[in-house]
């Protein structure tokens, strides 16, 4: 993930940039695979999701390598992020793979990403930052892990039953996780508020 800036402003059309473009692109794709009909819709849509996932490793990591960071990458990649995250949710619900009680944890996850992206902004402007834990790297992987199992849905259980129970159950872990980590964000977000 470009979240730092460094000498190098970074050029708009730099390759850590490109990527982010191009997770912000699969967004559509993914959703029109939803609106195919057939197995092979599923499986396209996972690529699609997988192919996007590996860009958020790979522009962060080039960044930091090719000394390419910028405020554009840094603003461009969690909204890149929180986008793949939300449709894909989204369409999940639309599609039925996630409901009932899962809702919920589908619910928490979308709610705290909007917490957190409001307390990061109320902070920064403070000059505050929050560092990433490990725990909530943790979460990210498994919350992407969730969704690819979610997004093989029938067609996974078609081969492997079982494969939508499994996503559905990382999905639910991984919305316990959001709630914990999502606490650190609001506890400093609601300290430095009152010294406010």
């Amino acid at each position: 993930m470009t979240t730092s800036t460094s000498p190098a402003r970074g050029h708009a059309l730099a390759v850590p940039n490109l990527l982010t473009y191009g997770r912000i692109l699969a967004v559509p794709a993914l959703v029109a695979c939803f609106y195919a009909e057939g197995y092979w819709s599923n499986w396209l849509a996972l690529a699609i999701f997988l192919a996007a996932s590996i860009t958020d490793f790979l522009d962060g990591y080039l960044a930091r390598a090719w000394h390419q960071q910028s405020a554009l990458g840094r603003m461009l990649d969690p909204i890149a992020d929180k986008l793949l995250v939300a449709a894909s949710l989204m369409m999940l619900v639309s599609a039925g793979t996630i409901g009932g009680w899962s809702l919920l944890a589908a619910v928490i996850i979308l709610c705290r990403e909007v917490l957190v992206s409001g307390l990061r902004e109320f902070l920064a402007e403070l000059r505050v930052s929050v560092p990433v834990t490990t725990l909530a790297k943790w979460k990210t992987t498994l919350q992407m892990v969730a969704i690819g199992f979610l997004l093989a849905g029938p067609a996974g259980d078609a081969i492997v039953p079982g494969v939508s129970l499994v996503g559905l159950s990382l999905l639910w872990i991984s919305a316990i996780l959001t709630l914990y980590t999502g606490w650190d964000y609001f506890r400093a977000g609601i300290r430095h508020a009152m010294e406010e």
